[in-house]
C-alpha cells in the first residue's frame, strides 16, 4: 500500500521526470494560434435597458454579484427588464456608501466577479463577453470609486488585446502525443494527449482565446487562459488534458496593460 505522502512523492517524481525529459531535447518552439479574430466592440445597451437603469430601484430584476460589507460597497447586475424579458446580460450598478452609479453599457454576462481595493479606491470587474459550450471569455474592467461614492470606468481590456499579448509569449512543441508549453523559451509544463480517434493533430493544433477569464481573489489580478487542441477531424477544440496558464496583469494609465509571471495554475 502506498501512503498519501509516498503517492505524492511518486507523482512529483513522474512530473519532474517529464519536465526534465522535455527540457533535455532541442525542440523548435512554435507560436500558439488565437481563436478571436478581431476586437470586441463595446456594444451600447438597448433603449429598454437604459430606461430601466435611468432610475435604479434594486428590486427583483437585479442580482447582487458582489458585496464588501467592511467597505460598504456592492455590485448588482440587471438580470431582466420584466418577467418576460431578459436584459441580455447588460447593465451593472455600483453602490458605495449609499451612492448609486449605473453602467448600462457593461455586459456582465454569467457569473461576473469583482474585488474592491480600498487603498487605491479601485473596483475590479471581470464580466462575461462571450459564453457558450466550451467557451468562457471575460473582459476586465478597472473602475475608480470617488470620495463621494460615485464610480467611473478607468479602462477595460478587450479580450482580443489580452489574447494578442498572450500570443506574443506562449509557444508549444509536440513530440508524439506529448505537448510542451513555453513562455517564450522557458518550459512551463508537458502534458500527454490521450485522444486517438480524431485523426491526429491539425496543422495548427494549439489555440487560445475560447477560455480566457480573470482571477480577482488575490491582491494581484491574474488572467487565466486554457489552450485547446485542434484535430484533423472534429469542429471543436478539446480541453480535456490542457493546463490552465495564469499571468499577473498590471494596468497603467487609461489604455495600456502588461502581463508577467506566467506559470501553470496550481
Amino acid at each position: 500500500m502506498i501512503r498519501n505522502g509516498s503517492l505524492w512523492m511518486v507523482a512529483a517524481l513522474v512530473v519532474c521526470g517529464i519536465m526534465i525529459a522535455c527540457q533535455g531535447k532541442d525542440i523548435e518552439v512554435k507560436p500558439v494560434s488565437g481563436t478571436i479574430e478581431e476586437a470586441f466592440g463595446l456594444e451600447p445597451a438597448s433603449t429598454e435597458v437604459r430606461e430601466a437603469m435611468a432610475y435604479v430601484e434594486l428590486d427583483e430584476r437585479y442580482e447582487k454579484t458582489f458585496e464588501d460589507t467592511k467597505e460598504n460597497i456592492e455590485v448588482w447586475s440587471l438580470m431582466r427588464l420584466s418577467e418576460e424579458r431578459s436584459s441580455e446580460g447588460m447593465g451593472v450598478v455600483v453602490v458605495k456608501d449609499g451612492q448609486t452609479t449605473s453602467f448600462p453599457d457593461i455586459r456582465h454576462g454569467n457569473n461576473p466577479s469583482a474585488r474592491y481595493d480600498a487603498e487605491t479606491q479601485t473596483l475590479w470587474l471581470a464580466c462575461g463577453e462571450m459564453e457558450g459550450t466550451g467557451i468562457f471569455v471575460q473582459r476586465l474592467y478597472q473602475l475608480h470609486v470617488n470620495d463621494d461614492g460615485s464610480a467611473n470606468i478607468v479602462q477595460s481590456i478587450n479580450p482580443y488585446d489580452m489574447q494578442q499579448a498572450l500570443l506574443q509569449r506562449l509557444g508549444y512543441s509536440i513530440e508524439g502525443q506529448s505537448i510542451s508549453f513555453y513562455d517564450e523559451k522557458r518550459l512551463l509544463c508537458c502534458v500527454t494527449d490521450t485522444v486517438s480517434d480524431m485523426g491526429g493533430f491539425g496543422e495548427e493544433p494549439v489555440w487560445i482565446g475560447e477560455q480566457l477569464s480573470y482571477d480577482l481573489s488575490g491582491e494581484t489580478v491574474r488572467v487565466l487562459c486554457t489552450p485547446g487542441l485542434k484535430y484533423i477531424t472534429g469542429l471543436v477544440l478539446n480541453y480535456d488534458v490542457m493546463p490552465t496558464i495564469v499571468a499577473d496583469v498590471e494596468m497603467s494609465g487609461t489604455s495600456s496593460f502588461a502581463i508577467d509571471n506566467i506559470k501553470i495554475k496550481d
